[in-house]
């Protein structure tokens, strides 16, 4: 069943773009553009979607239509995200109400739940127009298209034009099929529907132009399947979207990360990518596997183009970095003066960073999530912002299965939804099971309450997963709360357990209503606190005293206090400082506002305590004092970017004095003014002021 969503109208050109997401998580997303209206169409919005999005440039906000073939998380984890980032600033609803109606029509196209199939259009020939002098590319021409589509004859600088001149004559628009077969159980229905024959019999009106699969490789292998793919025959494209599509959506992340591994290849490990152990398919008629902005251009002439397609130059991402100024040298003088690695250095606990940014994922950093990887089989997940899924698959490559089998805990700060909107996808149990045939257990889930409902709609409209969970609410771990119920206090007598804590405890934070940060305890004696997002908070402090490692937001840079304020965050030098007061051993710095793409500016409170983390970052207890000695070549691979951001900065500082210099003199005009009437007052005469008492009452 075709459901989908309608967002404000936007504009765009001519392009079709598809996107393949890592496997086994997120389906493909096919993205196509109608040139009759600069129309926009999502289908399907995979986790991961408001990323690439961002990534490549194709704006939220100008989605017209978003279709979704199934009501399952591999079809809906990116519209979170896509609700969130469609209006300007990332707030607010940049997608509308749900529809189920059978059948959506607009001007571009009409889509029935099988198939989808573009409606009558007309073309505009914008070169003929240019060479007729009419006012191409402006907005005088608006009027002009649309008088003429209609039909009406107009008059332009004394010339008369007809619709005849300009507009092509009508013709039916190209029909394309977007097919989702989840799995074999399918394959009878899709070849026995009669809607589907219908454009299988040879006759030019039902020509299709493109069928796009979001199938897997068992059912490419069918035998009814691949003939019900011979019956529409060679002229017919056949687009396949699933597990075997291997392309990079954020190729920015790669580079970064290559870069990032020349200063210190153990910290920032290189990425990788998953290869799918399913044994691809082979078809008797030709496919095309889906890459990341590959695109399909249906009119004037049908054909593929490739020229936008990602690629990832290893090679070309280190020449870049080992010619600026001062790199290499400021590299090698890091590694000198590093200290020894101790013999026995324990490998665990290691954190590793998967999100490092704020409010919306961009195309350095992703936002809030932190995997504490206890021991080589118990992993515990601070916050899961959207694009988490695939950045473990960036990072672990063909080992995420084991890796998303090891986490038996989430940890959600608060209800904002880049902390939260992927905790979905790990509650699923196909994740669990994976293929190492382990038995799934449920997720121990530890959130404000205020999630249920959240989760509720998703199991009642989409799919059964309120089993699979175990909830713990944040509110029932803070110290001295006495109203818990017997089912949790045996979760959370679990959860310890399992990862062999002595304690997990929780504090509420001065962020928004109900936001929480967590503490936990191992027996061996480490002590790691998260601060999820908060300003400088002394309930913060007193739960996190001696802490071994506190990760703490930092989100703005130090001077802007007063935004920090309203945004109910923490400048650098705030988040610095509640570590100093809870005599944290470290701190890590987290959460950076967005305009820090690529570094945070440094504070003067900085020391041998304090890093930044970046995106993929992995750190052990034993890196503690190697990371500060990484802040030399860092300055020196994003020098370009510090320069621009300090320019930034003294210019909103001369900005603020002015303000103030503005605001003094309005007040020292004021006082000037009464000044000199008082003195007015005093030279006049006791006489005078008597005679005016007189006239006055006269």
């Amino acid at each position: 069943t075709a459901r989908r969503l309608l967002p404000a109208p936007g504009c765009s050109g001519p392009r079709t773009r598809w996107g393949q997401g890592p496997a086994p998580g997120p389906p493909a997303r096919r993205h196509w553009d109608a040139p009759a209206r600069g129309a926009r169409y999502l289908f399907n919005c995979g986790e991961g979607a408001q990323r690439a999005m961002q990534e490549h440039r194709l704006k939220i906000s100008h989605l017209d239509c978003v279709f979704l073939s199934r009501l399952a998380w591999a079809n809906v984890g990116g519209l979170p995200g896509e609700r969130r980032g469609g209006a300007p600033g990332g707030q607010g609803a940049g997608l509308g109400p749900l529809h189920t109606e059978l059948e959506y029509k607009d001007e571009t196209m009409t889509v029935h739940q099988i198939p989808l199939i573009g409606e009558t259009w007309i073309l505009f020939p914008a070169v003929k127009a240019q060479e007729m002098g009419l006012p191409v590319g402006t907005p005088a021409i608006l009027p002009i298209i649309t008088a003429l589509k209609n039909g009406e004859s107009i008059t332009f600088e004394g010339r008369e034009l007809s619709p005849e001149e300009l507009c092509t004559p009508t013709d039916p628009g190209p029909v394309f099929i977007v097919l989702e077969c989840p799995h074999e159980g399918f394959v009878d229905a899709v070849c026995e529907n009669e809607t589907f024959r219908r454009y299988q019999e040879g006759l030019p009106e039902n020509q299709v132009a493109m069928v796009i699969h979001m199938t897997p490789e068992s059912v490419l292998r069918d035998s009814r399947y691949q003939q019900w793919l011979e019956r529409f025959g060679p002229g017919t494209q056949h687009l396949v979207l699933n597990e075997k599509c291997s392309a990079v959506h954020n190729p920015r992340s790669y580079k970064i990360q290559t870069q990032l591994n020349l200063i210190h290849p153990e910290i920032f490990p290189l990425l990788t990518t998953y290869q799918s152990k399913e044994e691809e398919a082979v078809c008797r008629v030709p496919i095309v596997r889906g890459e990341c902005l590959l695109k399909y251009q249906f009119r004037p002439q049908q054909e593929w183009q490739r020229d936008a397609v990602t690629v990832c130059d290893h090679d070309a991402f280190v020449a870049e970095a080992l010619d600026l100024p001062d790199f290499q040298a400021r590299v090698k003088e890091c590694k000198e003066s590093l200290p020894a690695v101790p013999e026995k250095m324990d490998a665990y606990p290691e954190i590793v960073f998967l999100g490092t940014g704020s409010a919306i994922p961009m195309k350095i950093r992703n936002v809030s999530s932190t995997l504490v990887n206890i021991s080589s089989t118990q992993s515990l997940l601070l916050d899961c912002g959207e694009g988490t899924f695939g950045q473990l698959c960036r990072h672990y490559g063909d080992q995420v299965d084991q890796k998303l089998c090891n986490i038996a805990a989430v940890f959600v700060s608060h209800m904002h939804t880049d902390h939260h909107s992927v905790v979905l996808i790990f509650l699923l149990p196909l994740l669990f099971q994976a293929s190492l045939g382990q038995a799934f257990s449920p997720l121990f889930l530890v959130a404000p309450e205020q999630i249920m409902p959240w989760l509720y709609e998703y199991h009642n409209h989409c799919e059964e997963i309120l089993r699979d969970i175990k909830m713990v609410t944040s509110q029932s771990l803070v110290k001295g709360c006495e109203n818990i119920k017997p089912k949790v206090k045996g979760f959370v007598s679990s959860l310890l357990e399992i990862y062999d804590l002595a304690e997990f405890q929780t504090c509420e934070v001065q962020h928004c209503k109900n936001a929480f940060a967590c503490s936990m305890i191992h027996k061996s004696g480490w002590k790691v606190v998260y601060s999820g997002d908060t300003m400088p908070c002394m309930a913060l402090v007193k739960m996190g005293k001696n802490a071994t490692l506190l990760i703490h937001e930092a989100t703005l840079e130090d001077g802007m206090e007063k935004e920090a304020i309203e945004k109910t965050h923490s400048t650098t030098s705030q988040a610095i400082q509640i570590g100093m007061k809870m005599n944290a051993e470290f701190i890590m710095l987290n959460h950076f506002s967005q305009r820090y793409a690529k570094i945070p500016l440094f504070s003067e409170d900085f020391s041998e305590k304090v890093g930044i983390a970046f995106d993929h970052m992995r750190v052990r207890f034993g890196d503690f004092p190697t990371i500060p000695k990484l802040i030399p070549p860092l300055k020196a691979l994003f020098a370009d970017d510090i320069v621009e951001m300090e320019e930034r900065k003294e210019k909103r500082e001369q900005r603020l004095l002015k303000e103030a210099a503005i605001v003094l003199d309005k007040l020292a005009g004021g006082e000037n003014e009464e000044t000199q009437c008082q003195k007015r007052k005093q030279a006049k005469s006791p006489q005078e002021v008597s005679n005016k008492k007189l006239k006055t009452v006269n």
